[in-house]
């Protein structure tokens, strides 16, 4: 069993916020796992198999882990885990486990407890606990590739809510050689430009001076209905 070092988590009296949590450390927990380690963030990986605590350890994806059982609330206070900010529950295929350990960490008053669902009944029942969000991953995959191949221009859909998202999409043929002001995406489609793409750089909150490009990338926000109107009106598929 790992001796996980729990002091450094606990009783501190303030939530951490530049750290993350993982419980469930299968495909979906790692990729969770080595992507926040990739990109700078202190990771704390749990699991209630030795075998996966110490693979997460020996590919060094976390900086710390743990072997324990999330479904006891002593358990998930002594690892520390109570103090995080953000928890990520990727237990997919156990369903029980995984809504009595999103319970313990919102009765305990985890402010941010991300869930992974394995079914649309699952979902349900993680909200009906409290998870502040839900990831279905197999029905979100699904919904990317059909946006792939029927709108090979949009690179990138992330949904921030039911009716909201964030779109990554290539400077439509109209918009080529004009200005951020010009195309009046605010105006004319209620759409935000919050970061532009191009020579390799990525200006965030880009000027309205800004010239646009063909072969540059736009990073938009706004309604999901907004986005189809405007992808529409510029022929975007």
């Amino acid at each position: 069993m790992v001796d996980f070092g729990a002091m450094l988590f606990r009783g501190r009296g303030v939530k951490i916020s530049q750290q993350y949590a993982v419980i469930g450390l299968g495909r979906f927990g790692r990729g969770v796992c080595e992507t926040l380690h990739g990109m700078g963030y202190e990771v704390l990986g749990s699991d209630n198999q030795e075998r996966l605590v110490n693979q997460v350890l020996q590919d060094h994806i976390v900086d710390h882990a743990i072997q324990l059982d999330s479904t006891d609330p002593q358990a998930l206070k002594e690892a520390g885990l109570f103090e995080f900010e953000t928890v990520i529950v990727a237990i997919g295929n156990h369903l029980d486990a995984s809504i009595i350990t999103t319970l313990n960490l919102k009765e305990a008053g985890v402010p941010n407890v991300i869930a992974k669902a394995s079914s649309e009944i699952h979902k349900k029942l993680l909200e009906r606990v409290g998870a502040d969000r839900v990831i279905f991953p197999e029905y979100e995959a699904g919904c990317e590739l059909a946006r792939s191949l029927t709108r090979p221009a949009i690179l990138d859909w992330f949904d921030l809510d039911p009716e909201k998202s964030i779109v990554e999409v290539k400077v439509p043929e109209a918009f080529h050689n004009r200005t951020v002001a010009e195309v009046e995406l605010r105006s004319r489609y209620g759409l935000n430009l919050i970061a532009l793409r191009f020579d390799d750089k990525f200006e965030i909150n880009p000027s309205p001076n800004q010239k646009l490009n063909k072969g540059d990338i736009m990073v938009v926000i706004g309604a999901n209905n907004d986005i189809d109107r405007f992808l529409r009106s510029q022929h975007i598929n």
